[in-house]
This record gives C-alpha cells, structure tokens and sequence, in this order.
C-alpha cells in the first residue's frame, strides 16, 4: 500500500489530518508539502498553524495571516492569532450588549463579567488551544474544504488541544449541573438576588446544551478514523523516538487515530566521507528502533537535502518523494558537501 494512499476523502465531509511531533523535526515542511501535494490533486485545502512561534509563512514564502487566505489555486492557510480570535469575541459580546442596553444583569453573571473573563482567556497559556479549537469547530461544521491540515505545535501544546474536547465537555456539563441544581433554589433567591434570574434564564440552559452537542460531535470526528488521522513526524534520534513514542500513547487516551510516522533528515552512506557514514550506521539502528516502536503504523521516509526545505517548489519535491516515491536527485554522494 503505497503512502499515499493512506489519505481517506469523504464525499461532503471534510478530512482533518494532525501533522505534529517534538519541535524541530521538520513538522511545518512536511504540512506545508502534504497540503501543497492534496491541492495540486485537485483537493480544497486549508493549512493551518496551531503553533504560537508560526513558521508557515516563512516556509511557504508567502504572507499569512489570520484569516484563511488564498495563496495558490485549491489551497489556503491561516496562521491561528488567539489575540485576534479573542477580539471577536469581545465584539460579539459588545454588540450583544449594545442591542440590550437596559440589561441589568450585564455586571455580574452578564456581559461585562464574560468580557473580563474573555480578557483573563487572552492570557492563559491554553489560548493559543482554545483558538485553535475553535478554528477546528468551524471548519468541521461548514465542509467548505475537502481536507485541512493542522500544521500542530510541538508535542505538549498539540495533546492540549486535542484534549480540549474532553476538557470543554467537562467544563459545560459541570455548569450544567449546576445550573440544574441552583434552579430549584432560584425562586427563593429571585427575591434577594435578582441576578439568580440569568441563572433560570432558558437561553442559557440552551446555549449550555448547543454547545454539549457541538463538543460531542467534534469529539466523535476526532475518534473518526475515516475523517480525522494524525502523522507523527519524527528524525532518527532517541530523543524524538521515545517523545514520539508517548505522544502515541496520549492520542490512543483520545481515540485519535495515528496511521503513519514519517522519518525525516535520512542521510545517504557517503562511503569517502568518515563523519557522514559513521551518522548513516547511526541512523540505520534509529531506524530499526523505529520500526521495532512503531509496529502498527506505515513508516515512510524523507532523505536529508542538500539545502533548506522552503519555498513552494522544494516543498513539492519533497511531497512527491513522499507521496508519489520519487527519487531525490538532490542527494547524491557529489552533490552533498560538509
């Protein structure tokens, strides 16, 4: 089964695929080829960058911003700024609160204690996972692409996001207990408390329940093997190898469905070359703990190039290496020089 077949389109639906690993493993240049490779297939593609310190724009060599954009035909990126994301929602809530001016419950279960929380979000270190969430709620929900690809933050960041579905569902249904609890009690505290009334408020009990429902289903698109499936990028390194090895774990906790492991920065036997055969036998047991690792998953490899992968046109080289099994004529003994 050749590697490329391992990507899964549904007709209608879009297909999300996870591309991460430890930092520094060459993540942004293999998401930026895999998406430049599905568009030039004639596929819509989204990229996106879940990664706070951003480098899609640099290895794409075009400008990224926070809004998807087009940058060539069938494929757009966006680079998540969870400031920005957050300033949305801070408009919503000011023009929520301009269209009920006479609100008096917007000091402190309403609208002003929702914005100073909004302002506490913007600062907490899972704000670059809620926005990216949150950019993944709203692609799943509109199909407008036929796949996106998250071009994810290294390891840590990335199981905080894909846990945020578990963490989300949680959080709502605690409020949602709650919410039940306090409501037999708001009768008597009505009369004492008159905020008690947004808590017996039936828009909340239905905004709570909408968004149970969307978490739901984000989390059964997630755990969807034919929808939603994570690439390990990893370098032939102990380091890389054993962190690969427990994020596999983590995302199994979350049904996320790992299919591959792309080896990347493979060296060719350079034979006149001392330093570089003595790393190729390095490499070579790396690459043997990999496969011994790695069992259940297609290992496929990227060979070392001569030159930095950026820029569309070697970023399509090196996608079709991967995808279609094209020889790199980059690395050859002469062209390589140390």
């Amino acid at each position: 089964m050749a590697f490329r077949d391992y990507f899964k389109f549904n007709k209608d639906k879009t297909t999300f695929i996870f591309i991460g690993g430890k930092g520094g493993v060459g993540k942004t240049s293999v998401s930026s080829a895999t998406a430049l490779w599905l568009a030039e297939q004639g596929k819509k593609t989204l990229i996106v960058s879940t990664d706070p310190a951003h480098s899609l724009s640099d290895s794409l060599e075009v400008p990224i911003g926070s809004y998807p954009r087009e940058i060539k035909t069938n494929l757009f990126a966006v680079e998540i700024d969870p400031d920005v994301a957050m300033e949305q929602k801070q408009a919503q809530l000011e023009a929520q609160k301009a269209a009920n001016p006479d609100d008096d419950d917007g000091g402190l279960f309403g609208m002003d204690f929702l914005s100073d929380q909004l302002d506490l979000a913007s600062a907490s270190p899972g704000a670059d996972e809620a926005a990216a969430f949150e950019m993944f709620m709203g692609v799943m929900n509109s199909d407008e692409f036929d796949v996106v690809v998250f071009d994810t933050a290294p390891t840590g960041h990335t199981l905080r996001l894909l846990s945020f579905p578990e963490v989300m569902d949680s959080w709502v249904g605690k409020m949602m207990m709650l919410k039940a609890k306090l409501g037999s009690a708001t009768s008597a505290l009505r009369k004492i408390m008159p905020f008690m009334d947004e808590v017996d408020d039936p828009q909340t009990s239905e905004d709570l329940k909408r968004t149970k429902e969307q978490i739901d289903q984000a989390k059964e698109v997630l755990s969807d093997p034919d929808r939603t499936t994570f690439k390990m990028v990893v370098i032939p390194e102990e380091m890389s190898i054993y962190e690969s090895e427990r994020a596999l774990e983590a995302l199994g906790k979350y049904d996320i469905t790992v299919d591959s492991v792309i080896v990347n920065q493979v060296m060719p036997d350079i034979c006149d070359c001392e330093f570089c055969h003595a790393r190729h036998k390095l490499q070579q047991k790396r690459l043997a703990l990999i496969d011994q690792k790695f069992p259940d998953q297609h290992v496929a490899q990227v060979p070392l190039f001569k030159d930095e992968v950026k820029g569309q046109e070697k970023l399509l080289k090196l996608a079709h290496i991967l995808y279609d099994d094209e020889d790199n004529d980059e690395v050859v003994q002469e062209a390589i020089q140390l």
